[in-house]
């Protein structure tokens, strides 16, 4: 068996860098850097699969036997499904442990970190559309880096992590979903050196069929490099001198990487997370919101609201933080948590809020929107002077405006009812428990007056705002 696993490895490896060595992915400058026992591992990217097409039969037939196990941690068919992005087994690969089993293999738990800077390739909200393609484009927390070109991306990013990944002897697969529906979810592979990391990124996805993420159109992998060189981020110029702990997302290849201890920074993986799947999940009929969840009873509310008040009450809300994905079939958390079961997972929402903060008096403190303001609305949230649009939690690769018309939609077609409030009274703003019987006052009285506001100022500094984003609204968003 031993002979065999061997004869393999080095019959994908031929495969790998043959593909590879046509395309001259890896400059001798990136090979230069890398550390002397990475120099031999091969890389294989999407333009490596194009030149081995001859072989693209023969990696689809093996996936189909991907759970098909000559023994543990050994299967010709996931040895190929990884070589295909850029992975090659050196002894085993373990598919699909389960949390006790990961534990054996010596996965703990690991502190954990926040706060760092989520780098994402692509047109994503808050960059630039004039960045050209081939440049890094950062988003929310994230700075723009004009010097790491595409190439020198692939070369020194997923190069340097899939050949790190290639050189370890036991390596962790894992697969799940981002979103409960199988209709309109995002698969995701995790391909880890690290048990701990799979067993902690493991718990915020979805369970998915055997074979679904093998089978799937466009499926997102997660690269965990947990102990690579503490010069990796020096090198891809994505971490402070020293520090190895980064987060790097390709939005048009769907992969994303985590280096160090980056997996312990739930935030910030989320936001990445949510980023990747956003148009795979709309491209499916779903619509990712950046909304929270709240069950009230036995039914379910939509609340956008900042970061801050959700936070608040977050403790009431279904999974606790923001992420929602609405579909046909009703509304569900983007993300799994262990307490996300219930029947209100196949139910259309009861109500739309938005929470503004305005202790100008300007807009009332709780009124019925059609549903063109509920999309104007959703364009433009407001906080005490600043905007914080509905859409736009994290980084979103979505068009915000196609989403918000997407939003009217369902909410015309479902009849769902939309509100906005006022949390703010005078210095005071209502927040935790108290926004939660205020959310659910509001929806137990029926003579909810219409959105009037009180004056033109706060309208102007709305169209101002949402001018400066768009160059035209349809006639139906309304203020």
């Amino acid at each position: 068996m031993r002979k065999r696993n061997l004869h393999l490895h080095l019959h994908l490896k031929r495969f790998v860098c043959g593909s590879t060595s046509s395309n001259h992915l890896i400059s001798s400058a990136t090979n230069s850097s890398r550390p002397r026992n990475l120099a031999s591992a091969p890389f294989v990217g999407d333009e490596a699969e194009a030149v081995a097409s001859p072989r693209k039969e023969e990696v689809k037939k093996s996936e189909k036997v991907e759970d098909d196990v000559e023994a543990p941690g050994i299967s010709i068919g996931l040895n190929w499904a990884l070589a295909g992005r850029g992975v090659i087994v050196k002894d085993k690969a373990f598919l699909n442990l389960k949390p006790s089993e990961l534990r054996q293999k010596g996965a703990t738990g690991a502190e954990s970190l926040s706060g760092l800077p989520v780098h994402v390739r692509g047109n994503v909200l808050g960059g630039s559309s004039e960045i050209s393609k081939a440049q890094f484009t950062f988003s929310g927390n994230i700075a723009l880096n004009l010097e790491i070109t595409f190439v020198e991306w692939v070369q020194k990013g997923v190069g340097w992590v899939t050949a790190h990944i290639s050189s370890i002897s036991i390596i962790f697969v894992h697969d799940g979903a981002i979103g409960s529906s199988p209709k309109c979810d995002a698969k995701v592979r995790i391909i880890s050196d690290s048990p701990s990391a799979v067993l902690s990124l493991s718990s915020v996805l979805w369970r998915t069929p055997t074979r679904a993420v093998s089978h799937d159109s466009c499926p997102l992998t997660i690269y965990v490099a947990t102990s690579i060189s503490p010069s990796a981020g020096d090198v891809l110029g994505l971490g402070a001198q020293g520090n190895n702990d980064f987060i790097a997302a390709d939005v048009e290849r769907s992969s994303l990487i985590l280096c160090g201890k980056a997996f312990t920074d739930a935030k910030g993986t989320k936001e990445a997370l949510a980023t990747l799947s956003g148009p795979i999940i709309t491209s499916r009929g779903g619509l990712p919101l950046s909304a929270g969840l709240l069950v009230s009873g036995e039914s379910v509310i939509l609340l956008f609201a900042s970061e801050d008040t959700i936070q608040s009450c977050s403790d009431m809300l279904v999974p606790g933080d923001p992420g929602v994905v609405l579909s046909s079939e009703g509304a569900s958390p983007l993300f799994h948590n262990g307490n996300c079961v219930g029947s209100y997972l196949s139910k259309l929402p009861a109500a739309v809020i938005f929470v503004s903060s305005d202790s100008s008096g300007t807009i009332p403190s709780a009124s019925k929107l059609s549903p063109g303001q509920a999309a104007y609305h959703f364009l433009a949230g407001y906080q005490n002077g600043k905007f914080m649009p509905a859409y736009s939690l994290c980084p979103s690769a979505v068009d915000p405006l196609e989403l918000a018309k997407v939003f009217l939609s369902k909410i015309k077609d479902d009849q769902i009812p939309s509100f906005l409030i006022n949390i703010s009274e005078g210095e005071k703003q209502i927040s935790g428990k108290d926004l939660v019987k205020f959310v659910q006052s509001t929806l137990l009285f029926k003579n909810i007056p219409p959105f009037e506001h009180k004056g033109g100022h706060l309208h102007k500094k709305y169209k101002s705002f949402l001018s400066t984003k768009f160059q035209q609204l349809p006639e139906e968003f309304s203020f």
